[in-house]
Protein backbone atom coordinates (compact mmCIF):
# COMPACT_ATOMS: atom_id res chain seq x y z
CA UNK A 1 0.00 0.00 0.00
CA UNK A 2 1.44 3.52 -1.18
CA UNK A 3 1.59 6.92 1.30
CA UNK A 4 -1.57 8.00 -0.41
CA UNK A 5 -3.61 4.75 0.23
CA UNK A 6 -2.56 5.10 3.97
CA UNK A 7 -3.69 8.61 4.17
CA UNK A 8 -6.61 8.53 2.88
CA UNK A 9 -7.33 4.99 4.68
CA UNK A 10 -6.59 7.18 7.84
CA UNK A 11 -8.65 10.48 6.95
CA UNK A 12 -11.57 7.07 6.68
CA UNK A 13 -10.95 5.76 10.08
CA UNK A 14 -10.92 9.33 11.23
CA UNK A 15 -14.34 10.48 10.00
CA UNK A 16 -15.77 7.41 10.47
CA UNK A 17 -14.86 6.83 14.18
CA UNK A 18 -16.19 10.95 14.61
CA UNK A 19 -19.59 9.59 13.17
CA UNK A 20 -19.77 6.12 14.91
CA UNK A 21 -19.35 7.87 18.41
CA UNK A 22 -22.23 10.23 17.25
CA UNK A 23 -24.93 7.65 15.42
CA UNK A 24 -23.84 4.53 16.91
CA UNK A 25 -23.44 1.90 14.36
CA UNK A 26 -27.09 1.25 13.08
CA UNK A 27 -27.60 4.96 13.12
CA UNK A 28 -25.12 5.76 10.64
CA UNK A 29 -24.86 5.83 6.85
CA UNK A 30 -21.99 5.82 4.71
CA UNK A 31 -22.85 8.93 3.12
CA UNK A 32 -22.03 10.48 6.60
CA UNK A 33 -19.01 8.92 6.26
CA UNK A 34 -18.25 9.98 3.53
CA UNK A 35 -19.63 13.76 4.08
CA UNK A 36 -16.99 13.89 7.07
CA UNK A 37 -13.68 12.81 5.42
CA UNK A 38 -14.60 14.70 2.57
CA UNK A 39 -14.32 12.54 -0.57
CA UNK A 40 -17.31 10.94 -2.44
CA UNK A 41 -19.03 7.73 -1.42
CA UNK A 42 -17.60 5.44 -4.55
CA UNK A 43 -14.12 6.22 -3.17
CA UNK A 44 -15.10 5.34 0.23
CA UNK A 45 -16.77 1.71 -1.07
CA UNK A 46 -13.53 1.27 -2.84
CA UNK A 47 -11.60 0.86 0.45
CA UNK A 48 -14.20 -0.59 2.51
CA UNK A 49 -17.09 -2.16 0.65
CA UNK A 50 -19.31 -2.22 3.98
CA UNK A 51 -20.28 -0.21 6.68
CA UNK A 52 -20.08 -3.22 8.87
CA UNK A 53 -16.30 -4.16 7.61
CA UNK A 54 -15.29 -0.44 7.80
CA UNK A 55 -16.82 -0.29 11.49
CA UNK A 56 -14.46 -3.69 12.73
CA UNK A 57 -11.85 -1.79 11.27
CA UNK A 58 -12.27 1.12 13.83
CA UNK A 59 -13.05 -1.05 16.34
CA UNK A 60 -9.85 -3.47 16.26
CA UNK A 61 -7.65 0.29 15.99
CA UNK A 62 -9.82 1.29 19.45
CA UNK A 63 -8.53 -2.00 20.75
CA UNK A 64 -4.92 -1.92 19.22
CA UNK A 65 -4.56 1.69 20.93
CA UNK A 66 -5.31 -0.37 24.37
CA UNK A 67 -3.32 -2.99 24.59
CA UNK A 68 0.14 -1.38 24.68
CA UNK A 69 -1.25 0.82 27.79
CA UNK A 70 -2.71 -2.66 29.32
CA UNK A 71 0.64 -4.52 28.54
CA UNK A 72 2.62 -1.76 30.72
CA UNK A 73 0.31 -2.05 33.47
CA UNK A 74 1.08 -6.15 34.02
CA UNK A 75 4.65 -5.70 33.62
CA UNK A 76 5.59 -2.92 36.17
CA UNK A 77 6.40 -3.60 40.08
CA UNK A 78 2.73 -2.25 41.06
CA UNK A 79 0.65 -3.76 43.33
CA UNK A 80 -2.47 -5.24 43.18
CA UNK A 81 -4.57 -2.47 44.18
CA UNK A 82 -2.83 -0.16 42.18
CA UNK A 83 -2.82 -2.33 38.79
CA UNK A 84 -6.83 -1.99 39.81
CA UNK A 85 -7.19 1.19 39.59
CA UNK A 86 -4.91 1.60 36.76
CA UNK A 87 -6.90 -0.80 34.38
CA UNK A 88 -10.01 0.82 35.07
CA UNK A 89 -8.81 4.60 34.66
CA UNK A 90 -7.59 2.53 31.56
CA UNK A 91 -10.58 0.90 30.67
CA UNK A 92 -13.42 3.93 30.96
CA UNK A 93 -11.36 5.80 29.46
CA UNK A 94 -11.29 3.63 26.40
CA UNK A 95 -14.80 3.43 26.54
CA UNK A 96 -15.31 7.94 26.58
CA UNK A 97 -13.38 8.19 23.91
CA UNK A 98 -15.08 4.66 21.91
CA UNK A 99 -18.70 4.56 23.69
CA UNK A 100 -19.54 2.50 20.77
CA UNK A 101 -17.90 -0.44 21.63
CA UNK A 102 -20.18 -2.09 23.97
CA UNK A 103 -22.94 -1.34 21.66
CA UNK A 104 -20.71 -3.37 19.01
CA UNK A 105 -20.13 -6.40 21.36
CA UNK A 106 -23.81 -6.52 22.14
CA UNK A 107 -24.38 -6.38 18.20
CA UNK A 108 -21.94 -9.03 17.58
CA UNK A 109 -22.69 -11.38 19.64
CA UNK A 110 -26.37 -11.40 18.56
CA UNK A 111 -25.53 -11.80 14.77
CA UNK A 112 -21.83 -13.33 14.57
CA UNK A 113 -20.48 -14.63 17.90
CA UNK A 114 -18.25 -17.19 16.51
CA UNK A 115 -16.29 -14.58 14.63
CA UNK A 116 -16.72 -11.94 17.62
CA UNK A 117 -14.62 -15.02 19.31
CA UNK A 118 -12.26 -14.94 16.82
CA UNK A 119 -11.31 -11.45 16.67
CA UNK A 120 -10.83 -11.13 20.70
CA UNK A 121 -8.60 -14.36 20.35
CA UNK A 122 -6.61 -12.84 18.09
CA UNK A 123 -6.19 -9.17 19.83
CA UNK A 124 -5.72 -10.48 23.17
CA UNK A 125 -3.95 -13.71 22.11
CA UNK A 126 -0.62 -12.05 23.89
CA UNK A 127 -2.63 -10.69 26.93
CA UNK A 128 -4.44 -14.15 27.34
CA UNK A 129 -1.21 -16.08 27.89
CA UNK A 130 1.03 -13.45 29.45
CA UNK A 131 -0.83 -10.68 31.19
CA UNK A 132 -4.05 -12.66 32.34
CA UNK A 133 -1.53 -15.81 34.20
CA UNK A 134 0.25 -12.82 35.32
CA UNK A 135 -3.30 -11.51 37.16
CA UNK A 136 -4.69 -14.33 38.03
CA UNK A 137 -1.59 -15.63 40.03
CA UNK A 138 -0.84 -12.12 41.88
CA UNK A 139 -4.57 -12.42 43.03
CA UNK A 140 -3.70 -15.71 44.27
CA UNK A 141 -0.66 -14.70 46.08
CA UNK A 142 -2.65 -12.07 48.13
CA UNK A 143 -5.24 -14.50 48.80
CA UNK A 144 -2.16 -16.75 50.17
CA UNK A 145 -1.16 -13.20 52.14
CA UNK A 146 -4.23 -12.53 53.49
CA UNK A 147 -4.75 -9.49 52.24
CA UNK A 148 -7.92 -9.84 50.18
CA UNK A 149 -10.79 -12.47 50.80
CA UNK A 150 -10.85 -15.81 48.80
CA UNK A 151 -12.40 -15.18 45.19
CA UNK A 152 -11.95 -16.51 41.73
CA UNK A 153 -9.58 -14.27 39.71
CA UNK A 154 -11.75 -14.81 36.43
CA UNK A 155 -14.75 -13.62 38.76
CA UNK A 156 -12.96 -10.26 39.78
CA UNK A 157 -11.86 -10.03 35.98
CA UNK A 158 -15.48 -10.34 34.87
CA UNK A 159 -16.36 -7.92 38.29
CA UNK A 160 -14.47 -4.83 37.06
CA UNK A 161 -15.32 -5.02 33.60
CA UNK A 162 -19.09 -5.24 34.28
CA UNK A 163 -19.08 -2.37 36.39
CA UNK A 164 -17.24 -0.62 33.94
CA UNK A 165 -19.07 -1.28 30.80
CA UNK A 166 -22.64 -1.66 32.23
CA UNK A 167 -22.91 2.54 32.42
CA UNK A 168 -22.46 3.00 28.81
CA UNK A 169 -24.16 0.17 27.43
CA UNK A 170 -27.55 1.73 30.10
CA UNK A 171 -26.45 5.28 28.74
CA UNK A 172 -29.86 6.51 27.16
CA UNK A 173 -31.88 4.96 30.40
CA UNK A 174 -29.55 6.28 33.23
CA UNK A 175 -28.97 9.76 31.39
CA UNK A 176 -32.89 10.18 31.40
CA UNK A 177 -33.72 8.89 34.78
CA UNK A 178 -30.93 10.61 36.61
CA UNK A 179 -29.46 13.60 34.70
CA UNK A 180 -32.99 14.58 32.63
CA UNK A 181 -30.95 13.95 29.34
CA UNK A 182 -28.24 16.27 30.38
CA UNK A 183 -25.23 14.80 28.77
CA UNK A 184 -23.03 16.72 30.07
CA UNK A 185 -23.86 15.39 33.55
CA UNK A 186 -23.27 12.28 32.41
CA UNK A 187 -19.86 12.63 31.65
CA UNK A 188 -19.08 13.94 34.71
CA UNK A 189 -20.60 10.71 36.38
CA UNK A 190 -18.58 8.75 33.89
CA UNK A 191 -15.17 10.33 34.93
CA UNK A 192 -16.14 10.07 38.43
CA UNK A 193 -16.99 6.72 38.09
CA UNK A 194 -13.15 5.60 37.97
CA UNK A 195 -12.58 5.97 41.44
CA UNK A 196 -16.02 4.64 42.55
CA UNK A 197 -15.53 1.41 41.05
CA UNK A 198 -11.99 1.08 41.90
CA UNK A 199 -12.96 2.03 45.34
CA UNK A 200 -15.75 -0.50 45.67
CA UNK A 201 -13.53 -3.30 43.57
CA UNK A 202 -11.02 -2.79 46.10
CA UNK A 203 -12.64 -2.40 49.21
CA UNK A 204 -14.99 -5.69 47.98
CA UNK A 205 -11.92 -7.90 48.29
CA UNK A 206 -9.66 -6.38 50.90
CA UNK A 207 -9.43 -7.90 54.26
CA UNK A 208 -10.38 -6.02 57.16
CA UNK A 209 -7.77 -5.95 59.41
Amino acid sequence: MNQKDKNTEELILDAANKVFIEKGLDGTRMQEIADEAKINKSLLHYYYRSKDKLFCEVFNKAIQKFLPNTVKIFDSQKTLFEIIEIFIEEYIGLLQRNPFIPMFVLHELGKRPKKLSETFSHLFGEIKNNQLVFFRNMVRQEIAKGEIIEIDPNQLIVNIMSLCIFPFVAKPILQTIFFDESSKEFKKFIQDRKKEVSDFVINSIKVKK
